[in-house]
This record gives C-alpha cells, structure tokens and sequence, in this order.
C-alpha cells in the first residue's frame, strides 16, 4: 500500500464567458501540487506555503473533501497534506478547484482500493464549496478531467467531454490583483430578462455547436458573456482596453477567466495566442498593472500523481 502520493492539478479558466458554472477547460503550465501522507490517526493535517491559506481542515479547499472521505469509508486512518500553491490566490484561475482536486487525487492513491472518477469529482467538489460558498463544478471537472467540459446538474453531477478543435489555444492574463469569488458573486443581478437569457443560452449552444463540428469561425461568433461579464468587468482596472487589445490582436472572443481579475482569449493555433498574449500584457501595462500570460491548448491535460511511494 502507497503511504504517500503527489498530485499535479492544473489552473482552468472557468465559466469561459459563454457557460456561467456550467463550461470550463484545463490548462497547462501552471497549477497546484499536493502531497498527501498517511496518518495513523483519523484526522487530517495541512502544510500551505501560502500564509492566507487556512490550515483548519474544515475551511482548508484541498483538506475538506478529506475530512469527508474519512467519515464515509470509515477509514482508521488520516491524511497530512502538504500545499504547494502554483495558482495565485484569487487569479480567477481555479486555485481553490486545483487545490481540493489535486488532494483527492492523491488521497485516493493511498486507499486499499481509489475511488472512482464520480467520487473523486464529489469529493473534490466538497473542498471547492469551502473556498467559494456554492456549488459550481467548471473549475474541478475539467481540473481533475482535462479538455473542455461541461458540468450539468448537482446530485447527480453529469460531466461531459466536449471536443476540442486541434488548433484552439487559450490565453490567459493574470493581473497582480486579487478578486475573491465571494466579492465578485455579490455584484451579480438576481435577475435575468429573458430576452438575455435566450441569446446567451444560444451564444452557449453556438460555441459547442462549433467544437463539436470543428469550426472556429463559428466559435468565435458566438464566444461572448452578455449577462456575467457587464456587472464583473468593472471590478477589473484595465478590462475594456485589455479585451479590446485581444481582439484587435485576432482573438476568437476574450472574457473574464472564473470570477475574474484575470481574463481568457480563444485563439486560432499557439502562433496567435502570443501574439495575443504579449498584446493583453501591453494593455495592462498601459493602464497601470503589472500582469504574466500563458499560452495552452485547450486541450490540456487533468491532475496527474507525479510521484508516490
């Protein structure tokens, strides 16, 4: 039996402007490793190398979902969990999902037998309504999954895969501000007209539409947040010369990654997506904010176990 295992989980961009907690992807490059210990004793410790980072287990994103399993499985034993936060704290790049999806994983690796693809996702999803309050799987599912998905329902949770043209790369900008997803839930309307909904429910099915039939032209008429990114967009210092410097630069459509401050851009191939990237960095700078890209596939890989023993 494995005593202990490290897990790789990758940042995501959630929401991806057109599916609001409901359509998000992997990314590579950046993202959280997690070093999971057996105990002999039924309980679980946390190590962050992040000093805002909680260490009560029952409000720690990568420790709660633990607390859970012990109870369910009636383990004898626990968990000591060592964080170490790739993910800046508040990106909008997933960290809280990355953190509760990487501790499941590596967690499972130290059963007698790991649990399932499902109960990793429930588990995980556990840690991740600690960090924001609410359920919403567009971060974990595609952290512990890889690609692009789309996460239906709560219980059950339906997960599916959409397939990702070969081109399609994704930028992501991350400003040196921080954006609680907490704070940036409270700005949005109670209400949506249904005018706004039906053309966002059809701007959603247009971008899968075009995944699914490989179109990117038909992607990119339809990658656009009419009802999240209004009331979100002006928490973000810069946003509007940003989005706009990324479709000048031949972005397929750019948006708020998550719960913002940082922001996404699809693009046709990794070629463009620099170009977009160094231009997004540009817009920043011009307004006063220090900022770091990245350049993925949108096709990006899941949390992985890079090591046990």
């Amino acid at each position: 039996m494995m005593r202990t295992a490290t897990a790789f989980a990758p940042a995501t961009v959630g929401n991806v402007g057109v599916g609001f907690d409901l359509l998000g992807h992997a990314m590579v490059s950046v993202g959280d490793r997690v070093t999971v210990t057996r105990l002999e004793r039924r309980t679980v410790v946390v190590h962050c190398d992040s000093m805002t980072v909680p260490e009560d287990p029952a409000t720690n994103t990568a420790s709660a979902g633990l607390l859970r399993l012990i109870q369910d499985l009636n383990l004898s034993f626990g968990f000591d969990v060592v964080l170490e936060k790739g993910i800046p704290l508040g990106s909008g790049m997933g960290g809280s999902a990355a953190s509760a999806a990487g501790a499941i994983l590596a967690a499972s690796r130290l059963l007698d037998e790991p649990i399932s693809e499902t109960e990793l996702l429930r588990y995980g999803m556990i840690g991740e309504s600690v960090a924001t309050g609410s359920f919403h799987p567009d971060n974990l599912a595609p952290c512990l999954l890889g690609g692009l998905v789309l996460a239906l329902g709560k219980d059950p949770l339906e997960v599916i895969r959409i397939p990702v043209p070969e081109a399609l790369h994704c930028v992501v900008v991350h400003p040196k501000l921080r954006l609680d997803t907490r704070d940036a839930r409270a700005v949005l309307p109670s209400h949506v007209r249904v005018p706004d909904f039906v053309t966002q429910a059809g701007m959603l099915a247009g971008v899968i539409a075009g995944c699914y039939t490989n179109d990117l032209g038909l992607v990119g008429r339809w990658l656009q947040d009419m009802i999240v990114e209004p009331h979100r967009g002006p928490l973000v210092k810069g946003f509007a010369n940003v989005k706009d410097a990324a479709l000048d630069g031949g972005a397929l459509g750019c948006s708020l990654s998550g719960s913002g401050p940082s922001l996404f851009a699809w693009c046709d191939g990794k070629a463009a997506g620099e170009r977009v990237r160094d231009r997004m960095v540009a817009a920043f700078a011009e307004s006063g904010v220090e900022s770091r890209g990245w350049v993925s596939p949108v096709s990006a890989p899941g949390a992985r176990i890079e090591h046990e023993e």
